[in-house]
């Protein structure tokens, strides 16, 4: 008994013979140019529409309560409050003191004597 022939494991494509360069696409010109874009689309980035009120955001408040997991909060101001508490309870003091230095806060209350 011979033994069988084992199959090749790489098969390496073979090498076309003609160099085939991709033409570009013609334009409606007729002249060959590529184009930049899709037509419609604009090719400069343009400033957004959109015109804000003046308001921005200053302070967050982030609470995660997972069922069945710790509650955990996070209070945090461009003033520098930086401010995280876990557990229920604490959670819950850290939402009211939030809400607290909202009132309090120096970036969000008038200072005397300023302009308004």
């Amino acid at each position: 008994m011979s033994p069988r022939p084992r199959p090749h494991l790489k098969c390496l494509p073979s090498t076309p013979t003609n160099p085939g360069i991709a033409e570009p696409a013609l334009t409606g010109t007729g002249d060959g140019a590529p184009k930049g874009v899709a037509e419609g689309v604009p090719t400069a980035v343009r400033r957004d529409q959109q015109t804000g009120d003046g308001r921005y955001p200053i302070a967050w408040l982030t609470i995660t309560a997972p069922r069945g997991a710790v509650p955990t909060a996070t209070s945090i101001c461009q003033c520098g409050r930086n401010l995280f508490a876990a557990g229920h309870h604490k959670a819950l003091a850290l939402i009211a003191d939030h809400t607290r230095h909202r009132e309090l806060c120096p970036l969000r209350t008038r200072q005397e004597g300023a302009a308004v």
